[in-house]
């Protein structure tokens, strides 16, 4: 009988609202009138899935693979950095489970779009969309997010390792 490895990753972002920018969470463009600050799209939501990810096959950070000092990355979807950070998980003879992720905001509104972003999260990652977890929630009114300055996201998620064949 094989006996499998599990792995639990965890990521965590947060990017700050600004004028001038469309809102991404998700890869779902947001109606809204601000938008969050970064390098990239700035998508709080995969951001975390990517760091999650990463996390889970010990592969460092969003940062070490896609530094925001390299031009390539200026302005790049975020959803292409997540196919990337899951051709690397693959790589490393792991799949996905299931993840549960979590977007702090006090504006917009999350909840009519989580399906969409984790049918957007899934395609990224090849996989079932019933495996992808989005929920939402404020903060009361308390700190940056309740200020609404920012947005942060975070992502668990738990990976089989698939034993390589010898």
């Amino acid at each position: 009988m094989e006996k499998f490895e599990y792995k639990i990753g965890s990521g965590y972002d947060v990017h700050k609202l600004v004028p001038g920018r469309k809102l991404i969470i998700g890869g779902v463009n947001m109606d809204f009138h601000m938008g969050l600050k970064g390098h990239s799209d700035a998508d709080v939501l995969v951001h975390a899935v990517c760091d999650a990810i990463l996390g889970a096959a010990g592969l460092g950070d969003i940062g070490d693979h896609f530094p925001d000092t390299e031009p390539q990355y200026k302005g790049i979807s975020s959803i292409i950095l997540l196919e990337k950070c899951g051709q690397l998980l693959k790589k490393k003879g792991c799949h996905i489970v299931n993840m549960d992720c979590i977007v702090f905001a006090q504006v917009p509104k999350i909840s009519p779009h989580k399906r969409q972003m984790e049918e957007n999260i899934a395609r990224a990652l090849n996989m079932d969309s019933t495996l992808v977890n989005v929920k939402a929630t404020t903060t009361e009114k308390l700190g940056f997010i309740g200020k609404e300055q920012g947005i942060a996201a975070q992502c668990t998620l738990l990976v089989k390792v698939v034993p390589k064949k010898i």
